[in-house]
């Protein structure tokens, strides 16, 4: 029986090391979504509040729609996507 635990010991060991040499997946994104962040618009993450302080109040607001609930504000020269009260993308009118 000692020969047993002494193999079972063994292999747990082995199966421990293994685990314990795995790669890592680095995740990036954020160098990625702040390249379409254009200056002069709200940045995504910002509040209704934050934008509304920065930007002023916009021409025209629009109703939540779905779930989650998504909502636009449009200003003179750009449109705000919201998903609940955080901006989701922002985007310039042509």
């Amino acid at each position: 029986m000692t020969k047993f635990r002494a193999l079972a010991l063994a292999v747990l060991a082995g199966v421990a090391a293994a685990g314990a040499g795995a790669d890592t997946l680095q995740m990036g994104g954020s160098e990625f979504a702040s390249q379409f962040e254009q200056p002069g618009k709200p940045k995504r993450g910002m509040t209704q509040a934050n934008v509304e302080a920065q930007f002023g109040a916009p021409q025209s607001r629009r109703a939540p729609v779905g779930d989650p609930p998504i909502s636009r504000w449009e200003y003179a020269n750009f449109v705000v996507f919201f998903e609940h009260d955080r901006v989701i993308h922002a985007v310039s009118k042509r």
